[in-house]
């Protein structure tokens, strides 16, 4: 192939196998054939029109209605794939028009689309003469305009107001790399210091004392500091969690759903000399991650493979704090994510929100008087946050929302908190960290 097919070809093939089968971008960009022998520069370019073409595809997809003869549904996901590709570079990344152009057609050809050929290429060049046009009837709507499915688009409308352009607008930004500082061998400051002495831009962040957030995107592996287990990555928003839940030494702590670790580790480091923590996660392979993540970091904790909903796991034992962080939409973390554009369907929320509250229920039973529960989701979704956490309050009396008094601890955490909520809601766009919700419980004594 010529120079810059194979990359095409294998960003393509990523993108059709989230939208064509569902898979996600990760799983998909390790799996797509070519990408491996690559050379990394060329890798990090199919990983980048990857990226890019999901995270603009929605209007793209509005610009291609107006391009194609046929109805999208009817395309081959390879073709709908290398079209976005195509038109993703055109109007985004800053590639030369003509190279574009020649090596998208081209990698058409390398996907099976050859007879589709034509076609890419008559679509790409009537898009530079027609982009005005073309794009003012992508942008007829905010969903268009912003690159979200309509579905998530209107619901964000109703439970966010105005707020929610901004909220989505958010989603298509490039994410920072946001670390967190191991306290037993560093602090933010010095581990910034470090970093900033490499010729990094650092910045911290007020309300989460351990974080340190690199404005220039980069392999992680890459940094002397987290192999050495100085540091792991974590957005700011997910650092709330410690000190939301208040843990203290001598007390037994559950993380639920906790793989791959990245909160376990944190409360080991946080909080020396705990009774003990139990990281529990049903799925064993995702529980190897949390195995590795605390033997990088020098960490020890008892990592248990199990579903949570299950009376025979933990049976018999309780907790003095039990964190939750439910399996839920992802609609939070999209700027890292964007093939949850994708990926989600209105249809999946009610299902998610009943195992949601399952959980809910399930792992209270395991709290002891006094002790607190906290609720955590990557989602900005009403139905996966306060809607799970208001009905399980109305359920639960001995139930008890502190929330508010948790976070005063919390200094410049701008965490919009609704009249009567009994939780607080950190969006994309606002604090510049992904899109997090937290309910703090506590169990009453009777």
């Amino acid at each position: 192939m010529s120079e810059g097919v194979d990359s095409r070809a294998a960003a393509a093939r990523a993108v059709a196998a989230v939208i064509g089968a569902g898979q996600t971008l990760g799983t998909a960009l390790g799996a797509a054939r070519g990408a491996r022998a690559l050379a990394p520069g060329d890798r990090a370019h199919a990983q980048a029109l990857a990226f890019g073409a999901l995270r603009f595809g929605h209007r793209l997809k509005h610009v291609l209605a107006q391009l194609l003869g046929r109805p999208w549904d009817q395309h081959a996901p390879e073709l709908q794939a290398v079209l976005l590709v195509g038109l993703y570079q055109l109007e985004y990344s800053g590639t030369p028009p003509h190279a574009a152009v020649s090596t998208t057609v081209e990698a058409a050809r390398a996907l099976g689309q050859g007879r589709a050929a034509g076609l890419v290429n008559a679509c790409l060049r009537r898009f530079q003469r027609e982009r005005q046009t073309l794009l003012a009837g992508a942008d007829g709507t905010l969903a268009g305009r912003l690159s979200h499915p309509e579905w998530f688009t209107e619901a964000l409308v109703r439970e966010q107001g105005e707020g929610a352009a901004s909220l989505l607008a958010a989603n298509n930004e490039h994410p920072p790399l946001a670390l967190r500082a191991n306290v037993l061998k560093t602090s933010a400051s010095a581990l910034a210091d470090r970093l900033e002495a490499a010729g990094e831009a650092v910045r911290l962040v007020p309300f989460a004392p351990a974080a340190v957030v690199l404005d220039r995107p980069l392999d992680v592996r890459e940094l002397a500091e987290f192999r050495e287990g100085l540091c792991s990555v974590q957005d700011a928003a997910a650092q709330l969690a410690v000190p939301l839940l208040g843990v203290r030494a001598g007390m037994r702590v559950l993380d639920a759903c906790a793989a791959p670790g990245g909160k376990t580790c944190h409360l080991l480091e946080a909080v020396p000399g705990l009774a003990e923590l139990v990281a529990l996660d049903v799925d064993a392979a995702r529980a190897e991650r949390i195995v590795e993540n605390l033997s990088r970091l020098g960490l020890e904790a008892r990592v248990e493979v199990g579903d949570a909903t299950d009376p025979a796991v933990l049976a018999g034992e309780s907790f003095d704090r039990i964190l939750l962080d439910a399996p839920c939409s992802g609609s939070g973390v999209i700027r890292r994510h964007p093939d949850i554009k994708w990926l989600r369907r209105p249809s999946d929320l009610a299902p998610l929100a009943a195992r949601q509250r399952l959980m809910l229920a399930s792992l209270w039973g395991h709290l002891t008087p006094g002790g607190r529960l906290l609720y955590a989701t990557c989602s900005v979704l009403e139905a996966e946050c306060g809607g799970v956490i208001d009905a399980f309050l109305r359920e639960t009396p001995e139930a008890v929302a502190v929330t508010e008094s948790a976070s005063l601890e919390l200094a410049g955490l701008p965490a919009p908190k609704a009249a009567g909520a009994a939780g607080i809601a950190l969006l994309p766009g606002i604090a510049g960290t992904d899109g997090f919700y937290y309910a703090c419980l506590e169990r009453r004594i009777r």
